[in-house]
């Protein structure tokens, strides 16, 4: 069972006119304020930015569409974010220093930034992986084993030189796993279905369409550097309680 907590997301009041509010495009100092981490709201957990997110961690604004998720792209990383009332979405990361680039699409729309950062004291994600999927109303679960034993998960999402971001519960994701200091050797990369899906008020035909979900997970080292590497993966979970070990991989 997952912990109950009594916080509630900020959400953004959304006005008409579509626009990315932040980040700005331009030249900007990071801060070393700027979390990996991001609270965790159970029985419903939802990517939200929370009053003392700095800005230069932020990625907010509006677009126009009729879509439950717009798809956002973060320095060549996609990933759903979810859009509320009058297309407003929000939602904290982790930007690197150097040149970050963030585009949002919708329904044949697109809104861009591109910025260049300085560092200012804060941490850098040397390791990102980022773990998305097309359902709503489901629970995937990222698990990050590192070299040295350490597990990465919702119930334990801190560990030494690295964390889960946060327990989306809610569907689309993403959960992102960060680390500053990730350990050499061998990675292992988990998804599990932990669940989702109000199965017993449906058919069986339409339970078993909606328990089909594709994952797609993304590894990126030494990102927005020459040496950065990518890995992406698209992988069919089929069922609730299914764990599938994605992949291993040697850092560096």
């Amino acid at each position: 069972m997952k912990k109950i907590s009594l916080c509630a997301t900020l959400l953004i009041a959304a006005p008409a006119v579509a626009q990315l509010d932040l980040p700005r495009g331009g030249w900007r100092q990071g801060n070393a304020e700027t979390p990996f981490t991001q609270a965790v709201y159970y029985p419903a957990s939802t990517p939200g930015i929370e009053a003392n997110v700095p800005e230069s961690a932020q990625i907010r604004g509006r677009i126009q569409s009729r879509a439950k998720v717009a798809t956002l792209i973060v320095n060549g990383n996609a990933m759903p974010v979810r859009l509320y009332e009058g297309g407003a979405f929000a939602r904290p990361y982790s930007f690197g220093q150097g040149s970050n680039g963030v585009e949002v699409r919708a329904d044949g729309q697109r809104l861009r930034a591109q910025f260049h950062q300085r560092q200012g004291g804060q941490a850098q994600a040397r390791l990102r992986v980022i773990l998305s999927w097309d359902t709503d109303g489901t629970d995937l679960d990222l698990h990050v084993i590192t070299p040295g034993g350490q597990h990465a998960w919702y119930g334990g999402r801190v560990i030494r030189g690295g964390a889960i971001d946060i327990d989306v519960t809610t569907g689309f994701g993403p959960e992102i796993f960060a680390s500053s200091a990730p350990e050499k050797g061998l990675y292992q990369i988990f998804i599990n279905y932990f669940g989702g899906g109000d199965y017993g008020r449906q058919g069986e035909e339409e339970a078993s369409a909606k328990r089909l979900t594709t994952a797609r997970l993304t590894i990126v080292t030494e990102e927005g550097s020459a040496g950065e590497k990518r890995q992406e993966f698209t992988v069919p979970m089929r069922f609730a309680g299914e764990l599938i070990q994605v992949c291993q991989f040697v850092h560096p």
